[in-house]
């Protein structure tokens, strides 16, 4: 393993005279939502095989897609024409030898109840059972993989595959307003207050110098927006909330929020929804489209991103989720470590093919470092850092089999 930690000669992202964009698709996020629904059926299967055979088994479901509906959506109600469909596609072990017996892995009904699960925890006015289809085409998986994934059961688990994980921290201060006004749109607090706002939330914040603005897509609700007047004071109220977060957060900045910019009034277009998700009218999800493991979608400013989808992909060895949890979480502890000394850390684990997965082919720290810092203490910690937590790989498992682990 080469593990390299390098002092960056760039600005700290804060002091950058380029322009910053900043993206979080919400919980209700049809792209979100497919990451959601993989990673509960990633976690189903581990669990069941787990439970009845003592291990995991190799699978990998990180293809799931929502193909949208038809709605005809109205002030005060509206119309579902079409439903939903949320399918599930990938590879999933459904047959195991015990004892020479062939035991069956009930795969279709282990998606289902994932997904239903998933839409019933999401979603206020989304049913399950009235408002979706849910199908899989699950298959099992080549058998050089399965290999690989096999070499690793009782040892340190082999890398699937020739990949990469990337991680940074600390967020900016539009990264910071990104995530936690979409966090508080859809806190169970704010729905409450304002029962109109659905759950598919968009965030997309700009800064440029000390300007910061944020513009919310929030899909409103027909039954709780009786009329226009009603949709308006909803929209407005999502408006007051996120300009009031912004206060609190990053009260160094000037914010300017926007809300629902594609309504026409005069027109009567409005972005109404009848279960709170565009997915109801032809918006589709796809997993990998939506945020990276870092919880955001970060293209500007020298943030490291790969195209990797780390949801739905197995625990076990999938080094491209595993590295996209590990290269975040070494990067935290880093910043947190260094006292502030460390400005930024950015991380980027590289994986080679069967080789073990706490042994990296490369592994690639860099640091903006603070005025006066001993960078060679910042190396030192940071290459003692990074290999605790790629040692740590029960722990990161773990995590992810419970879903305590950020995937998107």
């Amino acid at each position: 393993m080469v593990l390299k930690v390098t002092k960056s000669v760039l600005p700290p992202i804060e002091k950058s005279e380029s322009p910053e964009m900043v993206e979080r698709k919400g919980k209700g996020h049809p792209d979100s939502v497919s990451d959601e629904c993989a990673e509960a059926i990633s976690r189903a299967l581990s669990k069941y095989y787990i439970d009845n055979f003592g291990q995991a088994f190799h699978h990998n479901v990180d293809k799931f897609s929502i193909i949208g509906g038809i709605a005809k959506p109205k002030f005060g109600g509206g119309d579902i024409i079409e439903l939903q469909k949320f399918l599930a596609i990938g590879r999933a072990t459904s047959q195991v030898m015990v004892k020479g017996n062939i035991h069956y892995v009930p795969v279709g009904t282990i998606v289902v109840d994932a997904v239903r699960d998933v839409i019933k925890k999401t979603f206020r006015n989304l049913d399950p059972d009235t408002h979706c289809i849910i199908d899989h085409v699950l298959r099992p998986g080549s058998l050089d993989l399965v290999g690989v994934f096999d070499a690793g059961v009782n040892a340190v688990p082999l890398a699937n595959d020739t990949s990469f994980g990337v991680g940074f921290a600390p967020f900016s201060d539009a990264e910071k307003i990104t995530y936690e006004a979409e966090q508080l749109l859809n806190s169970d607090k704010f729905k409450k207050k304002c029962p109109a706002s659905g759950e598919d939330i968009k965030v997309m914040t700009h800064r440029l110098g000390n300007d910061v603005n944020v513009t919310v897509c929030n899909a409103m609700v027909s039954k709780y927006c009786p009329d226009k007047s009603a949709y308006l004071n909803a929209r407005d109220e999502v408006k007051n909330a996120v300009q009031d977060l912004a206060a609190k957060l990053i009260p160094n900045k000037k914010v300017t929020v926007n809300v629902n910019t594609g309504d026409i009034i005069d027109k009567d277009v409005y972005f109404l929804t009848i279960t709170g998700t565009s997915a109801e009218n032809g918006d589709d999800g796809v997993v990998g489209r939506g945020n990276r493991a870092s919880g955001l979608i970060t293209p500007t400013n020298g943030r490291p991103q790969t195209l990797e989808a780390a949801a739905g992909k197995n625990p076990i060895n999938h080094v491209g989720k595993i590295y996209s949890i590990m290269s975040n979480e070494i990067a935290k502890r880093i910043v947190d470590a260094a006292k502030g000394d460390a400005i930024e850390v950015y991380v980027r684990l590289l994986s080679q093919i069967g080789h073990p997965i706490n042994d990296p082919w490369l592994g690639d720290i860099e640091i903006k470092v603070a005025p006066n810092a001993d960078f060679k203490r910042l190396e030192k910690l940071g290459k003692e850092i990074a290999q605790s937590v790629l040692d740590d790989w029960m722990g990161i498992r773990k995590m992810l089999l419970e879903g305590k682990a950020r995937i998107w």
